[in-house]
């Protein structure tokens, strides 16, 4: 598995052994940051899933710091990466990796940079396999339309005071079979992503130190590679 493969694969769906988990892959989720306990009883998966989608449905912006753990599981390789991510309404992401890898999209351009190989990887948004994991912070895609969702005891996935869904996409896709989104009790934000695929590979987004709706300029969404970047294209 290469860094073409763990970078490109999230937002351009470059190789098919990427993205999310299945049955017995969930007891080993990890210990998420601790969620806040909800009041009264515990609602259900179409609730939860409601509540959610009203609290990014009402979101313009949204900025976090973020650590990635992709798991190989055919070589038992685990790779680490961190840095700062921010979504913005329709369809704006930029990622910032500490190691200077960006993905950005302004809404209808996909690109991703590999600092290390000095390639990026560009496409227009609507050819993408942008994952329905990511979609909804966007504005774009709602989780109950995309997903067939099913609650999972928070303590056996090491998230008490919070909520596990458990996502089956509706339309299959070769990128991933499932996913698994850590919402917070208290909010209703999604703490973490994890996402499973057919050979077992884990990808794991944990976000940290959210900022809502604060306002992000136009120039975070855009990006051009260093002189010498071979630029790739569909």
């Amino acid at each position: 598995m290469t860094r073409k493969s763990l970078l490109a694969a999230l937002v351009l769906g470059l190789s098919l052994p990427v993205l999310v988990p299945v049955g017995t892959a969930e007891a080993q989720a990890g210990k998420a940051p601790p969620a806040k306990p909800a009041p009264g009883g515990t609602p259900t998966a179409a609730q939860i899933a409601d509540r959610v989608q009203a609290f990014y449905d009402k979101t313009q912006s949204f900025a976090a710091t973020f650590s990635q753990r992709y798991t190989v599981k055919a070589y038992s390789k685990v790779k680490k990466s961190d840095g700062r991510v921010v979504f913005a309404k329709p369809g704006k992401m930029s990622w910032r990796y500490s190691n200077s890898n960006r993905i950005v999209s302004d809404g209808k351009t996909v690109l991703v940079y590999e600092a290390d190989n000095k390639q990026a990887y560009e496409q227009p948004m609507g050819k993408s396999q942008y994952p329905a994991a990511l979609s909804f912070l966007v504005g774009e895609g709602n989780i109950k339309t995309a997903f067939r969702l099913k609650l999972l005891p928070a303590a056996k996935m090491k998230f008490e005071g919070g909520y596990v869904l458990e996502g089956t996409p509706k339309s299959p896709t070769p990128a991933y079979q499932k996913i698994l989104f850590y919402v917070d009790a208290g909010t209703y934000q999604v703490r973490r992503v994890l996402l499973l695929d057919a050979q077992g590979n884990r990808n794991q987004f944990t976000f940290e130190a959210p900022v809502v709706n604060e306002k992000v300029a136009d120039s975070e969404f855009k990006f051009t590679p260093p002189p010498g970047t071979q630029v790739i294209k569909p």
